[in-house]
């Protein structure tokens, strides 16, 4: 695979080093310089401790890098969030004449003044990290860490400068990085490592894949005004509730985005200085399967991420990683804790840990209170909410109805539901179809105990926030029922679900 070559291109050009300076002794090591890892070192720091953060970004496919703050930061929720808010605001601009604002002449989007901006603004935040540690006297060192013993790692910077560093605890937090198909050509296509500081307008996009990071992408693609198409193999949002995605794929289609389905790439051709041909594999049923090309100015694999712990030195020490994925095992007992006692791992990189920022840095955090406070308390990975920035957006947390009936039954699993409108879709005209929210609960006697929340509609980060705390509580469908909803809201709709999908009546909601 692609991915693979770049990282053993990567280890193997470590050998050769510049120099080689004298060990480093301290407390604690985190390599990866992520949410994750920046939270545990400046926890571990604030409680006294010596602490080193190392962290390395190794250039992608297209030349990408960026600074301290990991993914989440550099190439991911943070620019993410701000190309969404640009789409979203070319909505409103379609839709303000029917609030009466006259916007007269042609409106246009500058593709390079939002990367602009948005490159401005992440680059603050890198310093801003930097400043942090500073404060918190733990050690920048910016140079790719890989083991050298179990209490040794030996940190290579981009000049091949090799230094050890010794340590009494090492936390691993390299996060992963986007996963490239296995085909002719794909080196030609990019991914969310460089669509957020691509310096030209992206033309026609196809994006490759049906996962929250694809949908996001073409969602935002499609907002700003490029023809975008989303190639997907089987479904969509694997892991999240089905009702809620199929709703997310009919509004993006609804809103211009092209959704080629039963598909696979087959190869990526370059046609021109500005083109690529894409050829792939189209399933129709029982028929053969059929092949199709068009050509596209860029396009974007989405397909799914792998941790880079391939690197790092671990299983010689005795540290497991996951057979498939690469992620490293822990205890069932306390799940960041691995084989080695004194390495532990924190963020995407651990298994079974949601691929979150919030989870890593509350991990992290944690993690640093047990080595160096004394505490006791665990990370719970169970009812982690998220959002889903799509065009309609995706708030949830809990099980999906699928999971929901898988692990307690049909026949114990009561969902409530509703489709609604949001006032300011009424006279503006905004698409209401996918508006929507469920509430999955499981029967307790006579009462119904709410274990998965979904809604999907304007802000729905802000919205499921809220609600969130609620469910980790336990609370249950009778007591929401009882709360007093803010009017008028999209909110107060979650208050007021009376119609259960068993019922069979029409769930819209009218009036207001």
């Amino acid at each position: 695979m692609l991915l693979r070559r770049i990282l053993s291109s990567w280890s193997g050009g470590v050998q050769r080093y510049a120099s080689t300076s004298t060990t480093s002794h301290y407390d604690l090591v985190v390599i990866g310089g992520g949410s994750g890892g920046l939270a545990c070192s400046k926890e571990a720091a604030a409680l006294g401790k010596k602490v080193a953060v190392l962290d390395y970004v190794q250039p992608s496919t297209q030349g990408s890098s960026w600074g301290l703050g990991g993914t989440c930061v550099n190439v991911g929720c943070i620019p993410k969030k701000l190309m969404h808010q640009a789409a979203l605001v070319g909505h409103q601009i379609k839709s303000a004449p029917h609030l009466g604002w006259n916007i007269s002449g042609e409106v246009r989007h500058d593709w390079s003044a939002l990367i602009g901006n948005v490159t401005s603004h992440v680059k603050s935040l890198n310093w801003g990290y930097r400043v942090q540690l500073k404060d918190k006297s733990v050690d920048y060192i910016n140079a790719f860490g890989s083991f050298v013993d179990s209490h040794t790692v030996a940190a290579v910077d981009k000049k091949r400068n090799r230094r050890e560093i010794t340590a009494d605890h090492f936390v691993i937090a390299v996060g992963g990085r986007p996963v490239y198909p296995d085909i002719e050509g794909a080196e030609l296509g990019i991914s969310s490592d460089d669509i957020f500081t691509l310096p030209t307008a992206p033309g026609r996009t196809l994006v490759i894949g049906a996962s929250y990071v694809a949908l996001e992408c073409a969602g935002f693609l499609t907002g700003l005004g490029y023809d975008t198409s989303v190639m997907v193999r089987s479904i969509c949002l694997r892991g999240f509730d089905q009702d809620m995605a199929s709703l997310i794929s009919e509004h993006m289609e609804r809103d211009g985005t092209r959704f080629i389905r039963n598909s696979v790439p087959l190869k990526l051709e370059r046609q021109g200085d500005l083109q690529i041909r894409v050829t792939w594999q189209v399933a129709e049923g029982d028929s053969a399967p059929s092949q199709h090309s068009e050509v596209f100015n860029t396009v974007l694999f989405a397909t799914g991420r792998r941790v880079s712990t391939q690197s790092l030195g671990l299983e010689p020490l005795g540290v497991q990683l996951h057979p498939r994925s690469g992620k490293i095992m822990g205890s069932a007992q306390t799940p960041e804790q691995t084989a080695v006692p004194h390495i532990s791992a924190i963020g995407d990189v651990l298994d079974g840990s949601p691929e979150l920022t919030p989870v890593a840095i509350a991990a992290g955090k944690l993690l640093a209170r047990r080595l160096y406070q004394g505490s006791s308390e665990q990370m719970d990975y169970k009812m982690v909410p998220t959002t889903v920035f799509t065009p309609i957006e995706y708030g949830c947390v809990g099980l999906s109805e699928e999971d929901a009936i898988s692990e307690h039954g049909n026949d114990n699993v009561e969902v409530f539901h509703a489709y609604y409108t949001p006032l300011e879709f009424t006279i503006t005209e905004l698409d209401s179809k996918s508006c929507y929210i469920k509430l999955v609960c499981v029967k307790e006697g006579a009462e119904h105990r709410v274990i998965g929340f979904h809604f999907l509609g304007p802000s729905a980060g802000e919205v499921t926030q809220g609600f969130a705390a609620s469910l980790r509580l336990g609370i249950t469908y009778e007591q929401l029922s009882n709360c007093i909803g803010i009017h008028p809201t999209s909110a107060e709709e979650v208050v007021k679900l009376n119609i259960t999908k068993r019922s069979g009546v029409d769930p819209t909601v009218s009036g207001c």
